[in-house]
């Protein structure tokens, strides 16, 4: 398990970056619906960066323990979207987009904090979580994006698809959620997770580095 042998400090700062990465995750869903006309999340009090809002707390024990897990689902009524399928793309895209956009500010805030901050125990700690946000961020927009349900990979993914074949699958999806967990179990999602995660930092930390002149 990975929360065996870690620190207090460690604890707290991988418990910052899930939370940050659920919130912002979930945030973003229920924004962009109701930018398309959706109300339900304003509703719902989910339009909030107050993590009490969207973390599902076995879902957050999952993620510090095992890698994976999931935050409160944030409620989506597609009947308000003036194209229901383009609304669904767009709102499914959103959480991810948003996980990797945090994952950039906190690599190039990391950077920032190296090239002009003053080193010291308070920049060491602010440093590593930024860093363990950056990681853990990017690895559940990467996760979501998987095309299986209830991942947003799928919504996206089917979204193009004939109507009749989306209601078909839609109907059928639940068989699909062991799929997924079969699929964590196994490891096969592992190494490319790990590949992509990667490919992300060395990205985002190129172009960091550029921006700053370091």
């Amino acid at each position: 398990m990975r929360l065996a042998g870690l620190s207090i400090s460690e604890l707290l700062m991988m418990i910052i970056a899930v939370i940050l990465s659920m919130s912002v995750h979930e945030l973003a869903h229920g924004l962009v619906s109701y930018w398309l006309g959706d109300p339900s999340a304003k509703y719902a009090g989910r339009l909030s960066l107050n993590p009490l809002r969207h973390i599902d707390w076995l879902g957050m024990l999952c993620l510090l323990a095992f890698g994976f897990g999931w935050a409160k689902p944030v409620p989506i009524d597609s009947r308000y979207y003036k194209d229901p399928k383009s609304g669904i793309i767009w709102t499914s895209f959103a959480g991810p987009l948003a996980n990797f956009l945090l994952a950039f500010v906190c690599v190039f805030v990391y950077f920032l904090i190296y090239k002009f901050a003053p080193y010291g125990m308070a920049a060491v700690y602010v440093t590593r979580t930024l860093a363990l946000t950056a990681s853990m961020s990017i690895g559940f927009g990467i996760f979501n994006l998987i095309p299986i349900p209830p991942l947003d990979g799928a919504k996206i993914l089917w979204s193009f698809l004939p109507d009749h074949v989306y209601y078909r699958i839609n109907n059928g999806a639940w068989w699909m959620n062991l799929l997924l967990f079969a699929l964590i179990y196994s490891g096969l999602i592992g190494g490319p997770m790990a590949m992509l995660r990667t490919w992300f930092i060395d990205l985002f930390s190129n172009i960091s580095v550029f921006l700053l002149g370091i």
